[in-house]
């Protein structure tokens, strides 16, 4: 029964994307996006959109999977643009003619009767703005210019480094094989130790 009540708890869930900030130009119309999933279904739905945790801006139901949400109430600002007979169960608005009052907290929140009346909600921030200001990247690009010039040259070094470290370790084998080639000769003709001239002549009879 825990591991029951568990599932059902967890069945509903409510996203408005990968990022919760809206940034919105003043005097236009800006998407509030939301979308709910649900393992079992859902009948008679009910999804309210809150300003401000108080504030109603939207109240809809969704009788079942094939039929789309029916208005239940809303400002006269806002205009539902989702849809729950395809896909994905949206049921994402459209505030008109933002003004600056209209910058705060948004919420979604759903209620399944089928889930037991589970419930869950998402929210939005949204931040209304005079003019879009341009990012400018160009210290971006070139800090990771330099970045990369950087390790380009040391990735260089390191491989020049490689090869001289090889050609004075081929040197040096080099002179030691010639070192060892010269230990080995006749040194008759010096006198040295070793040499025919310190060989005694055999003894005469």
């Amino acid at each position: 029964p825990g591991l029951q009540v568990l599932a059902i708890a967890f069945a509903l869930e409510v996203s408005v994307g990968k990022t919760n900030t809206v940034l919105a130009l003043n005097n236009s119309d800006v998407l509030l996006p939301c979308t709910f999933t649900t393992c079992i279904g859902f009948q008679d739905l009910v999804f309210t959109w809150y300003f401000n945790s108080t504030e109603m801006i939207y109240h809809g139901k969704i009788k079942s999977k094939a039929s789309e949400p029916f208005l239940v109430g809303r400002n006269p600002r806002v205009e539902f643009v989702g849809s729950t007979t395809g896909k994905d169960n949206n049921i994402s608005i459209v505030l008109k003619n933002v003004e600056f009052s209209d910058a705060g907290k948004y919420t979604c929140h759903v209620k399944n009767p089928r889930e037991k009346n589970a419930q869950h909600n998402a929210t939005i921030f949204l931040t209304v703005v005079q003019k879009m200001v341009e990012t400018d990247n160009t210290v971006t690009l070139i800090i990771v210019g330099v970045v990369g010039g950087l390790i380009g040259l040391l990735i260089l070094f390191m491989l020049i480094k490689r090869v001289v470290l090889f050609i004075i370790k081929k040197t040096q084998d080099g002179k030691k094989e010639c070192l060892v080639s010269s230990s080995g000769n006749d040194n008759t003709e010096n006198g040295l130790a070793g040499s025919k001239a310190e060989q005694k002549a055999p003894a005469k009879a």
